[in-house]
């Protein structure tokens, strides 16, 4: 059935190429969901649209004359205008760091640009183009969140139980809003944190490291993208990069990360259910899972295999604080939630069941 124009979700394309927004445009209309009703070729043409006009989702390039990407979030977050944007980004290292800048200031989903042409008429492109559209704009409960609260440092923190014989290990998953989300949890963790954390957070290959690179910028404690064969230690956050999936093996008397490259789990590479499946082989007392904002139900299987092992405690973030109430949700349904938070209550929640050494 065609949907009468009225019908379709409305989309803002915004980016400096005539022939990458015709490309865009095509895809989009392709689908009787979706609407190109506007175009812009900068952002400055976005803003004045933007003051006037309510679109279901924008389509925003990073590098544009005038005013980029980055430049019209930060107007638009200064004055107030709500919209959803996807991030169109190249994979150069330039483009993915003032990506990850942009999530910051309210993006909340990249879809990676074609290197050419060709590669932007396959259907590759379109299939994850019109993906992210559909999640994105099937979800109601997609919010704007306030800015970013910065931790004051160095201020130490007071309260947490001292470390323990224990071996504990923090495994935290999320999607849509993640990188922002994360802002408001890792640079709150004493780098004294009395256990390793293992991160997934769903994202295209080449964004990974930027977004660890910038959590390791704002935060006491240590974070990196992780490395195949790597021995997890206290005190340190590891990234499972993306396009790899995260497991966790025993290694002598610790533990090591294993990275893969099986395939995606309904389309997911990294994928938190693989993660938290392994850690059921591991020899850990206790493992805090942390599920924060996300599409989906990525987690769950994951968290439920690995709690008839061992001894879990999981945190999920709150439907009012979420970008998108999708993962927490589907942990809470299920049954075995320990502690729903507001965001800026997560690290807080971590530290004090684990404690500091």
């Amino acid at each position: 059935m065609i949907r009468d124009d009225k019908m379709k979700k409305k989309i803002l394309v915004v980016d400096d190429s005539a022939l990458m927004r015709r490309v865009i445009c095509d895809i989009i209309n392709s689908d009787d969901i979706f609407q190109a009703t506007d175009v812009c070729r900068d952002g400055l043409e976005a803003y004045d649209r933007l003051k006037t006009t309510k679109y279901d989702a924008v389509l925003l390039d990073v590098n544009m004359p005038r005013m980029d990407g980055l430049q019209l979030l930060e107007k638009l977050q200064q004055e107030g205008i709500k919209t959803r944007v996807i991030m169109v980004s190249s994979l150069t290292a330039k483009d993915t760091k003032t990506t990850m800048l942009a999530m910051e200031l309210g993006a909340v989903d990249i879809v990676t640009k074609p290197g050419n042409i060709i590669e932007a008429k396959g259907e590759d492109f379109r299939e994850r183009l019109l993906g992210v559209l559909k999640a994105m704009t099937a979800y109601q409960q997609v919010r704007r969140v306030s800015p970013v609260r910065r931790p004051e440092r160095p201020a130490a923190v007071s309260g947490f139980r001292k470390g323990s014989p224990y071996k504990k290990l923090v495994a935290l998953a999320c999607s849509t809003g993640g990188p922002k989300a994360l802002q408001s949890v890792i640079p709150f963790l004493e780098q004294s944190l009395d256990a390793p954390m293992v991160l997934v957070q769903h994202m295209p290959v080449g964004f990974t490291k930027s977004m660890a690179d910038r959590l390791n910028e704002l935060s006491k404690i240590r974070v990196k993208e992780a490395e195949d064969n790597e021995i997890l230690q206290k005190g340190t956050v590891y990234v499972a990069p993306g396009g790899k999936h995260l497991k966790v093996q025993r290694a002598g008397d610790g533990h090591k990360i294993v990275l893969g490259n099986e395939p995606a789990v309904g389309g997911l590479r990294p994928c938190a259910d693989i993660m938290y499946e392994s850690l059921r082989d591991c020899s850990f007392d206790e493992i805090t899972c942390v599920v924060l904002t996300g599409m989906g139900a990525d987690g769950t299987k994951g968290i439920l295999s690995l709690r008839k092992k061992v001894p879990v405690y999981v945190i999920s973030q709150d439907a009012a604080s979420c970008v998108v109430y999708g993962m927490p949700k589907a942990i809470a349904e299920a049954g075995v939630v320990d502690q729903v938070v507001p965001l800026d209550a997560v690290a807080q929640s971590i530290m004090k069941n684990v404690g500091v050494r």
